[in-house]
């Protein structure tokens, strides 16, 4: 199948030959869910944490003598029961690491490339490289593509230091390395912005 090849003043550059394996599959909906889901499941610090009768500090004497005050017997003053106690069954730190097979990783990925080609919400381009670093510059760029205000993940291999410093404040355009984009950034966007370079990566890494 074949891409067309644009440069940032939106002119046409050419074509490129995209792996129809990668690029041009029937997306598989049920995957994608499953993936997205596992992923933002990983993103969980898991530090949630509160402090049981044996953390809360003091208590360990007894407060009052066992019997013959006709209140109830007591042995610290940091039982759960009392103000200033432990908490019983409360949360503690664990991972929510969740493993997906990487068969599946590489389904989800080429479901949602699929799906933005289709749409034509996957734009080539031949390069990012652009001669200032200024912020202005890069939406006066993103303006003339008709870009303006649109959530957009670039994929790059390598990032120029005008490229990082001019997107560097906009809080809707994305770097990403190609080599390690993940199926929630590949989603989590209205445009999805591709040099050359990271097409062959893509699809060396996702290829059948």
């Amino acid at each position: 199948m074949k891409l067309d090849i644009q440069t940032l003043d939106g002119s046409k550059a050419g074509d490129l030959s995209a792996d129809k394996s990668v690029f041009g599959i029937e997306p598989n909906h049920a995957v994608v869910r499953q993936a997205v889901l596992a992923e933002m499941t990983n993103m969980r610090q898991g530090t949630h944490a509160s402090k049981n009768r044996a953390s809360v500090s003091g208590g360990g004497k007894k407060p009052f003598k066992q019997k013959g005050r006709g209140v109830a017997r007591a042995g610290t003053i940091r039982s759960p029961l009392w103000k200033g106690g432990g908490t019983v069954f409360g949360p503690e730190p664990h991972s929510y690491n969740h493993k997906l097979s990487k068969k599946m990783s590489k389904l989800a990925r080429r479901s949602v490339l699929s799906n933005k080609v289709s749409d034509g919400a996957l734009l080539v381009f031949e390069n990012f490289e652009i001669d200032s670093h200024k912020t202005a510059d890069f939406i006066k760029i993103l303006n003339s593509l008709n870009l303006l205000n649109k959530k957009i993940t670039m994929l790059v291999t390598n990032v120029s230091e005008n490229l990082d410093k001019a997107v560097r404040n906009l809080r809707d355009i994305y770097l990403v390395d190609a080599a390690k984009v993940s199926t929630y950034d590949l989603i989590d966007c209205e445009i999805l912005a591709v040099d050359k370079e990271s097409i062959e990566v893509l699809t060396s890494i996702l290829k059948v």
